[in-house]
């Protein structure tokens, strides 16, 4: 009886100076002033240059709004997918604008360059500031801000009438909250079932993100695409008309509410593809 005890303790022994000497030398391997083993595993640089290696086409990086989170892309994602690009979302914190861009600029690094960037509300200031890069080729907006160098995300919109959507929020805990009687203004189109996970499922800004200049002005240098809804409540769709003709959009117009791209994900999908083809278009012309 002593002796299967004994043995079981050492197993245990071993087991626990095992992981011990495992968790050590991978804790080390990542300490280890060369970067070997983060270089070996995590570089953008490498992830970027296998992927080009393979002949991608161009990724497709998503920027959420504001009451919404990267799930909003959920229908729009899977046909560009099968058509061999690679996409992912940026899931920023919606604490700061220069916070979020330089989300996005990191997210540049996890997919194969050129990119196309698409921008849905608040996520169009994001895009408009993270366009910059050199690995971007392209920008989506999806009923949109896009302030320009001396603006803020709310420059324009404060210039036209006040939406629905603003008369169902509350300013607590430090964050803009939707509430749940707001979702007709925000997602009119959409079914109550799809409405309740929208609003279940919404990422909340803090007070201020509204009042901060983007730091670039990428639509003045990149061809862009602008999807404007025509039902919108919560930017007015004059509003994105004007913005729209102000950067010289490529101009789409949908009957949708302010979601476009769970109401009418075709829409968005096809307006994707434009600006991948144009972009490509636009880079072999330069």
């Amino acid at each position: 009886m002593n002796k299967g005890i004994s043995s079981t303790k050492q197993v245990q022994l071993n087991r626990r100076q095992f992981l011990l000497s495992t968790g050590s030398t991978v804790a080390a391997g990542v300490m280890v002033h060369s970067g070997r083993l983060i270089n070996k595993y995590t570089s953008p640089q490498a992830f970027k240059k296998e992927s080009q290696m393979k002949g991608a086409k161009p990724s497709i990086v998503f920027c959420h709004g504001i009451w919404a989170d990267g799930s909003c892309f959920s229908k729009v994602m899977p046909a560009l997918q099968a058509e061999g690009h690679q996409c992912i979302a940026a899931q920023y914190s919606l604490n700061s604008v220069a916070d979020d861009v330089a989300t996005v600029k990191r997210t540049l690094g996890r997919v194969s360059s050129p990119a196309i960037l698409v921008g849905h509300s608040y996520g169009g200031s994001v895009i408009t500031g993270a366009g910059t890069d050199d690995r971007v080729t392209g920008l989506v907006y999806i009923a949109a801000f896009a302030p320009d160098a001396e603006e803020t995300s709310q420059t324009q919109p404060a210039n036209f009438p006040k939406t629905d959507v603003l008369s169902h929020i509350e300013v607590a805990d430090g964050r803009i909250w939707l509430l749940p009687e707001g979702m007709d203004s925000f997602a009119g189109d959409l079914s109550e079932q799809d409405k309740k996970l929208a609003w279940a499922t919404q990422a909340v800004p803090a007070p201020d993100l509204f009042d901060a200049k983007v730091g670039g002005t990428a639509w003045k240098s990149k061809p862009s695409w602008y999807i404007v809804a025509k039902n919108d409540r919560t930017i007015q769709p004059d509003c994105e008309r004007f913005l729209a003709k102000r950067m010289g959009a490529t101009t789409i117009e949908t009957a949708s509410s302010h979601v476009v791209m769970l109401s009418q994900p075709q829409v968005v999908i096809d307006v994707i593809r434009k600006a991948v083809k144009g972009a490509q278009g636009a880079a072999a012309t330069a």
